[in-house]
């Protein structure tokens, strides 16, 4: 009794050996169709991909959302919807997105962005960015005789800031006293920039200016040479810049070799 209880007990561990490895690779067995972990896995590399930490309650709700899609898709084949001409189609659109996704990442994989390329792009940046930075103040109206009534009044002694937070139609400055803060001139329209670049610190146009914005009235209040960021600070920005552009490039160019009748 006691030898059969014992080859009982081996045999139910050797069956337990064999066992625990097939339920390790699946996830659930849902109406006795297994769910491989796999799809989990799949599922929360796009989680991650998206910026999202995977913290235990996310891998909890990642489980039930694989073991969901299964119930619901024994469902839908009990129904025959595989089949339908509108399933197909969207399964070829899903193939096709999957596929194209996986030839772009294949392609920036094979040309990643070099060093030497983000330093040369960067060097564009400072050669167009260098120079002096204009710390410049506006306020910004419909019409001529408006903007030469509020050049009257701050004349008189009324505030800038005070006009500009009232009658600016710029609602970005207009809502800071006028303040623009530090940038190149040239980033401004050309009237802007012609009139601004005539200022010393601290003067105020005193015959408006129009742009296709409308009439302007504007005050320099400092200047500076140019605060550009280090390589540092911007190589990420850069290469992400970089890599887009190249990828740009790479689909021009396939769309540009293809015979398209």
């Amino acid at each position: 009794m006691k030898k059969k209880l014992m080859s009982g007990l081996v045999a139910a561990a050797l069956l337990g050996t064999v066992a625990l490895p097939v339920s390790a690779q699946n996830l659930a067995i849902v109406n006795g169709k297994p769910v491989p972990k796999e799809r989990a896995e799949a599922l929360k590399q796009q989680v991650e991909r998206s910026g999202r930490p995977i913290t235990p309650e996310v891998e909890a709700q990642i489980k039930e959302e694989v073991i969901a899609r299964e119930v619901f898709m024994q469902e839908a084949k009990k129904r025959g919807l595989e089949g339908t001409p509108d399933f197909k189609n969207q399964m070829e659109l899903a193939r096709q997105t999957i596929m194209i996704r996986e030839l772009f990442a294949d392609y920036q994989k094979k040309n990643p962005v070099t060093d030497a390329e983000i330093q040369a792009e960067y060097d564009k940046f400072v050669a167009a960015n260098s120079g002096k930075e204009y710390k410049a103040s506006h306020i910004l109206v419909e019409s001529e005789d408006q903007a030469k009534s509020i050049i009257s009044q701050i004349d008189k002694g009324a505030k800038f800031e005070d006009i500009a937070k009232k009658e600016s139609k710029d609602p970005g400055s207009g809502a800071r006293g006028g303040d623009l803060d530090w940038a190149n001139p040239s980033s401004y329209v050309a009237e802007f920039t012609e009139a601004l670049v005539k200022l010393q610190k601290g003067q105020m146009t005193q015959t408006p200016v129009k742009s296709q914005f409308g009439w302007h009235i504007i005050r320099l209040d400092d200047v500076r040479e140019a605060q550009l960021p280090k390589l540092d600070e911007v190589k990420p920005q850069i290469a992400q810049q970089l890599q887009q552009q190249k990828l740009a490039k790479f689909q021009e160019d396939l769309r540009a070799k293809a015979k398209i009748q």
